[in-house]
């Protein structure tokens, strides 16, 4: 599958419309940006399966503020619609197989038990 942008009116709509969503902050400007993107893109050809988004934060600035973006690029990954990972930082590509396997890994059941768990803890 081909990268494909989103903005902010297609961003929620694509991370909880599809199983595993792989999102790339980024930037023209960004030198490592531009150094991860191949890596992005080839991950996307080897895994059709799993969507992989990029988010322009020049042109989506509201998108990135509401996302947190403090620096670019950034990764999230969204499975089943709940972010599960998040890090700052251009990924060889070793360590971007490494993420993706994880987050297909994980029992999404004990995912939100634990969510669960920590927002009933919060309320106190």
């Amino acid at each position: 599958m081909a990268t494909i942008d989103l903005t902010d009116q297609t961003f929620e709509h694509a991370v909880t419309t599809h199983d595993v969503v792989l999102v790339d902050f980024w930037a023209q400007w960004c030198g490592p940006c531009r150094q991860f993107a191949p890596v992005f893109e080839e991950s996307s050809r080897a895994h059709p399966d799993v969507v992989h988004a990029k988010v322009d934060t020049e042109a989506e600035q509201a998108l990135a503020r509401a996302a947190q973006i403090r620096s670019i690029p950034t990764l999230m990954a969204f499975r089943e619609g709940v972010l599960v990972f998040a890090q700052a930082g251009a990924l060889p590509a070793d360590a971007l197989e490494r993420v993706l396997t994880a987050v297909r890994a994980l029992d999404m059941d004990e995912v939100r038990a634990r969510l669960a768990a920590q927002r009933e803890a919060a309320r106190g």
